[in-house]
């Protein structure tokens, strides 16, 4: 299986296995003019920030197109965390209230709701590894169910037409984290009543911006309790009667997007859009269904299911030596990710059939994991 994307369009090391996808991709070479063209036009006077807003309105075209919604259900945040943030407290919380989420979910996901105080919110967690857990354990007075379609931690990949369908019956918010999978899974967004995805991952961008989606037919009448000059609607002086809101996800927006981040995203996405999305992941999942098989046969664990209906595009291992196995691994040209417990390979189109073979070269002569 040979790479789907050229690797020379990447600033790769030389000799090494890049398997970091997970934690942060390999940047492509063509985002150092991206930036140069934000430069230019951040000196540019008035006209340039014209130009910075016309870069906006295509990524939100982009990012539309990738998650198959309307540019207008499209915003951006700083992070995740802003995002899930912004929705907590546009809720009017009551006593006994509960978001349910797996009990190892990432934690800009959950923070943002269970550290509220006035009043307190309640947190459901399932756990284990039956696929149906979530969905088991909300109940009545679930708010929100919240989930990654990918598990940071593990790998695994939920099924979101489930949990849509456990939210609808209890009258819950269904609210996704789309991080470890957008730019090589196909993406449902409309499955969801919100959504994010930061971008410095699968999406091949950078650090500060991240994806905020909102489901206006789901939900036509939410709006943000807080708001930046950026979420009003232009044209409004005085507040003796407040300015509308933008009527579009740009409301999530409060003050100025991240145009160098949104540059550099813009020029991503379109290196993504060369590629149908589905031969994207067929390509990453056959790597990792490949690693996984090699896998099993060293009876080497791992917490990533082995099904490609439930997993995406990284395989976690599992270790107390988790450090020294990422200290290892990159000493002999792999480069993993490490944290929590576990070593992560993610892979991604610049990857390849013999990348596999040399992570597992590499493992095993790490020896006991």
């Amino acid at each position: 299986m040979p790479a789907l994307f050229n690797p020379a369009d990447f600033r790769l090391p030389t000799g090494v296995t890049h398997v970091c996808a997970g934690g942060e991709t390999a940047a492509l070479r063509s985002h150092d003019a991206a930036m140069l063209r934000y430069l230019a036009d951040k000196s540019a006077g008035f006209p340039g920030r014209t130009n910075q807003e016309a870069e906006v309105e295509a990524a939100r075209a982009g990012i539309a197109r990738l998650w198959h919604v309307r540019p207008e259900d499209i915003g951006f945040v700083s992070n995740v965390a802003e995002g899930v943030s912004i929705v907590a407290e546009s809720l009017d919380w009551r006593e006994g209230d509960a978001i349910a989420i797996d009990a190892v979910e990432y934690p800009s996901v959950v923070g943002p709701i269970a550290l509220r105080r006035h009043p307190p919110v309640r947190l459901i967690q399932a756990r284990g590894s039956d696929p149906d857990r979530l969905v088991q354990v909300a109940g009545p007075g679930t708010r929100i169910i919240a989930a990654s379609y990918v598990s940071y931690l593990t790998g695994e990949r939920v099924d979101l037409h489930a949990l849509r369908r456990a939210a609808d019956r209890i009258g819950a918010l269904l609210v996704v984290d789309f991080t470890q999978a957008s730019g090589y899974l196909p993406i449902e967004a409309s499955l969801a009543d919100f959504a994010f995805s930061a971008c410095y991952k699968w999406m091949l961008g950078i650090t500060g911006v991240a994806i905020a989606y909102w489901n206006r037919t789901r939900q036509p009448d939410w709006a943000p309790a807080s708001a930046g000059w950026h979420a009003f609607a232009p044209g409004g002086r005085g507040y003796d009667v407040l300015p509308p809101l933008k009527s579009d996800a740009m409301r999530f927006t409060r003050g100025n997007p991240a145009h160098c981040p949104i540059y550099v995203l813009n020029n991503a996405l379109s290196y993504l859009h060369r590629y149908d999305p589905a031969t994207v992941q067929r390509h990453v999942q056959g790597l990792t269904t490949a690693l996984l098989g090699q896998l099993h046969d060293l009876q080497i664990p791992t917490t990533t299911p082995a099904d490609p209906a439930r997993h995406g595009a990284s395989v976690c291992i599992p270790s107390v030596r988790a450090a020294e196995l990422e200290e290892t691994l990159r000493a002999r040209g792999v480069f993993t990710w490490n944290g929590q417990g576990r070593v992560r390979i993610s892979f991604h189109g610049y990857n390849d059939a013999a990348d596999v073979d040399r992570i597992v070269a590499a493992l095993r002569a790490c020896g006991p994991v």
